[in-house]
This record gives structure tokens, sequence and C-alpha cells, in this order.
């Protein structure tokens, strides 16, 4: 059940359809994407797909801002395969930009469980482009994790 939360997540978007009436990040970064999802396990998700022409940067190269947004849905893909229902916040997500990918570049990107704790939970995601496996951007995206609070307490009286 698990995985199957994480992979409706990727193929759908976070609020579980495709069908463009989502928010802002549904409608702009996953609609038409192009992105495949290649292999799924507890604390590891691989996905790959094409750099589309609409999220290059003036200097004809991959976004950025589109990178970072990967950063966090795949980040987030990652926290669902450990079973819980909600990714709450992202805290902190680190970027390093190592090189550029352009148009119609395979890429692959995998996100991988760092730490899962109680209350944070830690990824790192690298993104490679597909022919030479060669990393061309790679992330730390943190997430605060609101747990629901316990059962109340039966007393009796």
């Amino acid at each position: 059940m698990e995985l199957e939360r994480a992979k409706k997540y990727l193929e759908k978007g976070v609020d579980g359809n495709a069908d463009g009436n989502g928010g802002m990040f549904e409608n702009f970064m996953m609609q038409g994407l192009g992105l495949l999802l290649d292999s799924i396990e507890r604390g590891r998700v691989l996905c790959s797909m094409k750099v589309p022409v609409r999220l290059l940067n003036p200097g004809n190269t991959f976004h950025g801002g589109a990178t970072t947004s990967l950063v966090d849905l795949i980040g987030s893909a990652v926290i669902l395969t450990y079973g819980l229902t909600s990714t709450c916040v992202s805290v902190e997500i680190t970027l390093s930009l190592l090189d550029a990918a352009f148009a119609n570049e395979e890429i692959e990107i995998e996100g991988r469980a760092l730490r899962i704790g109680k209350t944070v939970a830690v990824v790192n995601v690298e993104f490679r482009k597909k022919s030479t496996a060669k990393i061309f951007a790679q992330a730390r995206h943190t997430k605060y994790l609101h747990l629901p609070p316990p059962p109340p307490v039966q007393t009796k009286m």
C-alpha cells in the first residue's frame, strides 16, 4: 500500500488527479511533464524523463527552479514509500547545479532516503544524464513530518 501511494503521487500529482484541476504545482509541473516511474522501493524512487522545452531558462538549459520543484516532488514520493499519509512541510532544499541539461535530453532522477525519523525526514535527490550517467544536479531535501496526535487515554471512573 505504501508504494502505491507514492506511485499515485508521482503519476497523478499531489492531489491524486491528472485532469488539470489541481493547484499551481499540479497544473504547471505535472501536466505533460512526461515523468516516468522506472523503479520504486522502500526508501528509493527512480524516475526518468526528457527535459521539456517549456522548462528551459533563458540560456536554453533546464531551469533551476524546475529542478528544485522536482526535488520536492521526488523527495516527497520517497517519504511516502515509508507508509506516511502526508509529507507535510519542506524545511530546507539545498540544490547544487553541477552541469547543464538541454531540451529533449533524457535524464534520470533518483531519490534516496537518508533518514526518516519521527518528525524529520532527509532525502538525497540526484539528477543524471541518462546517456552518460553524469550527475548534473544534486540536492538534499529536509521535511518536517507532522504525526497525528496520540489517541486519548481511556480512564476508568
